[in-house]
């Protein structure tokens, strides 16, 4: 598979790889094993989540701002 990059974002990748002590297609190969695995991660936390609605298993609005509260003071 070839990948076609701008000039710009090119350098940016052959930069980033020299100070990281890889080769630019190490670091590509790494970004997109992160890229996926978020991905899959994601749309199972969707599915998850949709599948709880649908059982009715919902959370109100001012529990959801409390819990996103606590996570911020924690």
């Amino acid at each position: 598979m070839e990948v076609h990059l701008s000039p710009d974002k090119e350098a940016r990748l052959r930069e980033f790889a020299n100070r990281t002590g890889k080769d630019a297609a190490q670091v590509v190969e790494e970004a997109v094993d992160r890229m996926l695995d978020y991905e899959e991660r994601f749309l199972a936390a969707v599915a998850e989540g949709r599948a709880s609605a649908r059982r009715g298993e919902l959370v109100e609005h001012d529990e959801v701002v409390e819990r996103i509260e606590q996570m911020f003071r924690s």
